[in-house]
């Protein structure tokens, strides 16, 4: 068996990140739906540093998710790049990356397996990928899950508790695979303002202990300047980068931040850039705004 280390402490989390670095270098992506081409993507290029918690924003339908798919390996590209950690994902000669536990995607529906507790949920990944046996994997997710807050919670199903409970234990599920880059695609979306406000505080608590890159998609400008270290504002349809905003904000970070002055300034110019999108979108027939 490989050694799998049980602490959610895994990206030099006493000090500077190692590992998580994604390029996205002049990415294409063109759709062709009955003979039609249609550009997703054009020649976009990001630069995440290892550790960084990135957010992505845009207006709707802009091609946030298409990046997203690319970097999992979901989606073939059109032409461009991507790496991670200097390793090539994707390019010239391999439209597609091939998929594997250093990338792990939390999606905005959820994934548990209903038919499993939350500790056999979270121990599955290692388990089936043969890196621990059945008994060390379950122990390793009970844990994970307690240092996450469900310590409590291990032996419950997934119907059995809170949605905020049960994301929260797929975020550990994707943690226990130690992956380079978290990849969440608006995992909050449909909760209300006091339940996505304790995710934010669970999931930026997970965030300081790992330093996991991560690469999180939404339509929340507040949730983006709350967690993230840089705010990548995406232009509508073709998408390509429009702006970077960093957020200045000192970690750890609470609630208190929202009342801040610095945090309206950088709430105020994240959607002034989305805004100037939404409207293009909205011009060429995109309904539906960020």
């Amino acid at each position: 068996m490989k050694r799998a280390d049980a602490s959610l402490e895994f990206n030099g989390s006493s000090g500077m990140p190692t590992r998580g670095a994604l390029t996205i270098r002049d990415l294409v992506k063109i759709y062709d739906p009955e003979g039609v081409n249609i550009m997703a993507v054009d020649h976009c290029s990001m630069q995440i540093t290892p550790g960084e918690f990135c957010m992505i924003v845009g207006p709707s339908g802009c091609g946030k998710t298409t990046l997203l798919n690319a970097i999992a390996g979901f989606h073939s590209i059109t032409s461009g790049e991507i790496f991670l950690d200097d390793k090539l994902l994707c390019g010239p000669d391999k439209p597609i990356a091939a998929q594997g536990a250093d990338r792990i995607v939390v999606f905005q529906n959820g994934a548990l397996f209903p038919w499993k507790t939350l500790a056999e949920n979270v121990a599955y990944g290692p388990m089936v990928q043969g890196v621990l046996s059945k008994r060390n994997a379950l122990a390793k997710a009970h844990e994970m899950l307690a240092e996450a807050g469900l310590g409590e919670f291990g032996g419950k199903y997934p119907g059995e508790v809170s949605s905020g409970m049960a994301r929260r234990a797929e975020i550990v599920r994707a943690l226990i695979n130690r992956p380079k880059v978290l990849l969440l695609d608006e995992p909050y979306r449909a909760m209300d303002g006091l339940t996505k406000s304790i995710m934010h505080e669970a999931l930026l608590e997970i965030y300081d202990r790992t330093k996991v890159t991560i690469f999180f998609i939404t339509h929340d400008l507040e949730e983006a300047i709350f967690l993230g270290d840089r705010v990548y504002v995406l232009t509508t349809r073709p998408c390509r980068l429009k702006k970077v905003v960093n957020v200045d904000i000192p970690r750890p970070r609470n609630y208190e931040v929202l009342s801040s002055e610095p945090f309206r300034l950088l709430v105020e110019e994240t959607r002034d850039a989305v805004h100037e999108e939404a409207i293009k979108a909205f011009q060429l027939g995109e309904r539906e705004l960020a």
